[in-house]
C-alpha cells in the first residue's frame, strides 16, 4: 500500500471528462520510484518497530538442542526446501513439516505471516505435531524481490512467535526486518538447517567416547577396590597371635602390679630422706639471717654518710660561687647604671633637637589640611580650600584664594650634601 509523500512510477490508462477538465488514471502496475526511497522506507519502519521493542535481545528465545518436529515456512518449489532438505538428512534426521507459501509478490507477506501463526496455532499432542524450532527461509534476489519478509505484518508474526524461529532469507549479504524479529538469522537456508540440529556422526562418536570412558573409569574402580580390600585383609592380623599377644601382656602387667608396692615404698623413703637432708635448724637460718641484716645495716649507713657528704660539698661549693658572683655584681651595677643613664641623656638630646617643633621656632611653619595631613605642595593646595597653619606658638586657620603659583625651580644640591637629603637643622 503507498504511503503518503512516497514517489512510485505507476502505468494505466488515463481518462479524461469532457467539460470538467478532470483526469482520471486507473493504475494496473505501481513499483517505487528508486531504491534509495524504497531503503529510507525501510528504515524509517525499523526504527518505529525498533521503539516499540520488537528487536529487543530480552525477548529472544534459545533454540532447542534436538527438536523432533521442524516446521518450515518457504515455497513448496524450488532449490530452497531441498537444500533444508537434504542437510538435515545429513546431519540429523527430523520430523519435517513444511507450509507452502508464496515468498515474493502480491499476497507473500501475509502468507508468510499466517503460516508462523498457524504453527503456533497448532496444540501440543494434536494430531498433526506442533514443531519445536520454525524455519522462514528463502533464496537470494533483489530488493524487491524480498520486500515480502520487510512487511509490517510478517515482522510481528515473527516477533510474536512463542515457538523459536530461525530466519535465512536471501543470501549472506541480504538482511531483511525479519531478522531483526526472529531469534536466530542463518545467512543462507542450508545454514538455517545446520543451526536447527548438531550432527548425529558427532553425538554418536561423543556419546560412545563418553560411554568408553565410563566402562574405563568403572573398571579402574573396581580394580582400585579390589586391590584395597587385598591391602585390608593381610594387614588383619591371626586372632591366634593377638591372643597370645595379650596373654603375655597380661602376664608381664600382673608381675609389675605384685612389686609395685614395695617399689613404691621404697622410693618414698629415698624422697623423705632428701627432703630431710635438706631441713635445717630454725636457730641456723636466724642466726644467718640476722648476720645479712647486720651486714646490709652497715652498708646502708655507709652509703648513707657518703652521700650526705658529697652534698654537703656541693652546697658548699654553690654558697662559695654565689657569694663571689654577687661580690662582683655589687662591684659592677653602679658604673653599669651610670653607663645607661648617660645614655639615655644623649638620646633624649637627640630627640629633642630632631623634634619639627624646633624647627618651628626658628620661623617655619607647618600646614595642614582639613584631616590633618600636613601639605607638601602647591599643587595641593586648591582654591578655596581650608587649612591649617601651625607656628610655634600656635595654630591659625586660612583660606585659599587665588590660583597656585607655578612651581619654584629645584634648588641646586648644596656641596655638603652631595646625596640630596637634607642637612642637620641643629
Amino acid at each position: 500500500v503507498p504511503m503518503d509523500g512516497m514517489e512510485v512510477v505507476a502505468t494505466g490508462r488515463l481518462t479524461t471528462y469532457p467539460g470538467r477538465s478532470k483526469y482520471q488514471m486507473v493504475v494496473e502496475r505501481m513499483e517505487l520510484a528508486g531504491q534509495g526511497a524504497l531503503l529510507k522506507m525501510l528504515e524509517d519502519r525499523r526504527q518505529r518497530l525498533m521503539e516499540e521493542g520488537l528487536f529487543e535481545a530480552s525477548r529472544k528465545r534459545p533454540l532447542p538442542f534436538l527438536p523432533r518436529v521442524i516446521g518450515v515456512v518457504t515455497s513448496p518449489t524450488g532449490a530452497v526446501i531441498r537444500d533444508i532438505l537434504h542437510r538435515l538428512a545429513e546431519r540429523f534426521p527430523r520430523h519435517v513439516l513444511l507450509w507452502p507459501v508464496l515468498v515474493q509478490g502480491e499476497g507473500a507477506a501475509n502468507q508468510v505471516a499466517a503460516a508462523i501463526r498457524g504453527f503456533n496455532a497448532l496444540p501440543a499432542g494434536g494430531t498433526v505435531p506442533r514443531p519445536d524450532v520454525l524455519i522462514v527461509a528463502r533464496g537470494g534476489g533483489s530488493l524487491e524481490d524480498l520486500m515480502a519478509f520487510n512487511e509490517e505484518v510478517v515482522v510481528r508474526a515473527a516477533a510474536e512467535s512463542r515457538i523459536p524461529l530461525i530466519s535465512a532469507v536471501g543470501h549472506e549479504t541480504d538482511t531483511t526486518l525479519i531478522d531483526f524479529a526472529s531469534d536466530l538469522r542463518a545467512p543462507t537456508p542450508t545454514a538455517a538447517a545446520e543451526k536447527a540440529v548438531p550432527v548425529r556422526a558427532e553425538l554418536l562418536a561423543t556419546v560412545a567416547e563418553a560411554g568408553a570412558r565410563m566402562v574405563g573409569a568403572a573398571q579402574r574402580g573396581l580394580e582400585e577396590r579390589r586391590s584395597r580390600l587385598g591391602h585390608t585383609f593381610r594387614a588383619i592380623p591371626n586372632p591366634r597371635r593377638v591372643i597370645e599377644d595379650c596373654a603375655r601382656r597380661l602376664d608381664d602387667r600382673a608381675e609389675r602390679l605384685g612389686n609395685a608396692p614395695r617399689i613404691l615404698l621404697e622410693r618414698r623413703r629415698a624422697e623423705m630422706e632428701t627432703l630431710a637432708a635438706r631441713l635445717r635448724h630454725p636457730r641456723e637460718r636466724l642466726a644467718e639471717g640476722g648476720h645479712k641484716l647486720t651486714t646490709l645495716a652497715a652498708r646502708l649507713d655507709h652509703a648513707l654518710k657518703s652521700a650526705l657528704a658529697t652534698e654537703r660539698s656541693a652546697l658548699e661549693k654553690h654558697a662559695l660561687r654565689l657569694e663571689q658572683s654577687g661580690n662582683r655584681l655589687i662591684q659592677v651595677m653602679p658604673r653599669l647604671l651610670a653607663d645607661r643613664r648617660q645614655r639615655l641623656d644623649h638620646v633624649g638630646q637627640l630627640l629633642e633637637s630632631f623634634s619639627y617643633r624646633k624647627v618651628l621656632e626658628r620661623g617655619y611653619a607647618v600646614i595642614r589640611d582639613g584631616h590633618g595631613l600636613p601639605v607638601t605642595s602647591a599643587t595641593e593646595a586648591k582654591p578655596g580650600a581650608a587649612l591649617v597653619v601651625e607656628f610655634a606658638d600656635g595654630k591659625t586657620g586660612i583660606r585659599v584664594e587665588g590660583s597656585p603659583p607655578p612651581p619654584a625651580p629645584k634648588p641646586h644640591r648644596k656641596p655638603g650634601t652631595p646625596d640630596g637629603r637634607q642637612g642637620s637643622l641643629l
